[in-house]
């Protein structure tokens, strides 16, 4: 699991190119560094004196970074064009293998929706403001700040993005928010959005492609974190209804430890299955899949007394361990619900234990958190069960010489 989690809080005002690559400044990603690799594309889009200006700005009374990238003389880029140039640059800049898939699947989710949308191949799909030096420019800058942050290697979150609302007039004409691209962008990837909280276009087609090929995992509310940093970074328009920023957190997760691990929940009401059938369905989910099962006594209608039978197990066992309970208890329903759990690191070992001259293996459970220390130790209970029988010694007893002696051997490994 990453040390360091990313939220990226989109849900306000939108994302675009440039509120995401002026957050990451805001965060400290190395300007100079940023700066130099933006006027690289000079060479691959052969422009003139390319420009960058980042300044600090006042968005409803929230200080926030705001980055404008300009050029002289700009042609107009294909998508094939832009894509070359996107991926030449980010390999004349030497960046990491990590760093050169963002940027390449950045820039080609942004044109595979511009051609899907027009039914063109990407040598001949036009983008018109997509084509201008900002969009290379915020995809490579955006690359490099995230590499010079440490960030492609973080778990990184999204709150559902906002795409604002009204119509808005472009190269294309007048069109309906979120802009045609965007919207397809996001559900090519199955991006959760919001419409609102204003009569504008809030997410570009550069924003959304940076958050579809960036995020892990797209959230609600934020995940358990100790707050660590906080950037913001601006759009161009001041809004009246609220500031016009991007917020991104980085933080460090809470884990105490432990390991995350996702299942699944499956429970039936049985009031009228005997108590071999019950045995039997116990016996066969083990085997069949099922991680653990187990019995819960209740009354259900008519007071009669019943039992809930829950079982856990993965996700892909799912529909299978169904079938089986409703075949095997005759219920006609089958509850499910995912749910997360946290966990420890398990493993066996085999123990050899000297008790008054008898010599056997125990196998013993070790159970270890996420950093490698020891939390519990449990031996087999049938092999220390034999053992305090040939022995004649207390069950106890003979658990506590075997957990001793396997605690000694693990310390001293």
């Amino acid at each position: 699991m990453p040390d360091q989690a990313v939220i990226i809080d989109c849900q306000v005002a939108g994302i675009s190119g440039d509120m995401f690559l002026g957050t990451l400044l805001d965060l400290g990603a190395d300007v100079e560094r940023v700066v130099n690799a933006i006027k690289t594309l000079e060479e691959f889009v052969k422009c003139k004196n390319i420009e960058v200006e980042i300044r600090d700005v006042i968005r409803k009374g929230f200080r926030a970074k705001k980055i404008d990238v300009k050029a002289d003389k700009t042609p107009e880029l294909d998508g094939a064009e832009l894509i070359g140039v996107v991926e030449k640059c980010a390999e004349k800049l030497r960046l990491t293998d990590k760093a050169k898939i963002f940027a390449s699947d950045t820039i080609r989710t942004l044109i595979e929706a511009e051609a899907n949308l027009h039914g063109e191949n990407i040598s001949d799909v036009h983008l018109h403001e997509a084509g201008q030096i900002d969009t290379p420019a915020e995809i490579i800058g955006s690359a490099v700040a995230l590499e010079d942050l440490g960030l492609l290697d973080s778990k990184v979150y999204s709150t559902p993005v906002a795409v604002g609302g009204g119509i808005f007039r472009f190269s294309h004409g007048t069109v309906s928010s979120p802009a045609p691209a965007t919207l397809e962008i996001l559900r090519s990837k199955n991006f959760p959005f919001t419409g609102g909280p204003v009569q504008s276009e809030l997410a570009t087609p550069t924003g959304a492609s940076i958050l579809v090929n960036l995020v892990d995992e797209a959230i609600h509310f934020y995940p358990l974190i100790k707050p660590l940093r906080v950037g913001y970074g601006a759009g161009t328009k001041d809004f009246e209804e609220m500031p016009n920023i991007l917020r991104i957190v980085l933080g460090e997760p809470f884990s105490y430890g432990l390991l995350k691990d996702e299942i699944v929940v499956l429970e039936t009401n049985i009031d009228d299955v005997t108590g071999e059938v019950v045995g039997h369905v116990i016996d066969k989910l083990l085997v069949e899949g099922a991680r653990d099962v187990s019995i819960i006594p209740i009354f259900t209608k008519k007071n009669r007394p019943g039992q809930i039978l829950k079982v856990i197990t993965d996700k892909e066992n799912v529909e299978h361990l169904a079938r089986l309970l409703i075949v095997e208890t005759g219920s006609l329903g089958i509850r499910m619900y995912p749910c997360e759990r946290r966990i420890l690191l398990r493993e066996s070992i085999p123990v050899e234990i000297v008790i008054d001259g008898l010599r056997e293996d125990v196998m013993v459970k070790v159970s270890r958190d996420r950093e490698g220390k020891i939390v519990q130790i449990k031996p087999e209970y049938d092999d220390v069960k034999k053992i305090a029988e040939k022995t004649s010694k207390p069950l106890r007893e003979v658990t506590e010489i075997v957990k001793s002696k396997a605690r000694r051997l693990l310390l001293k490994g």
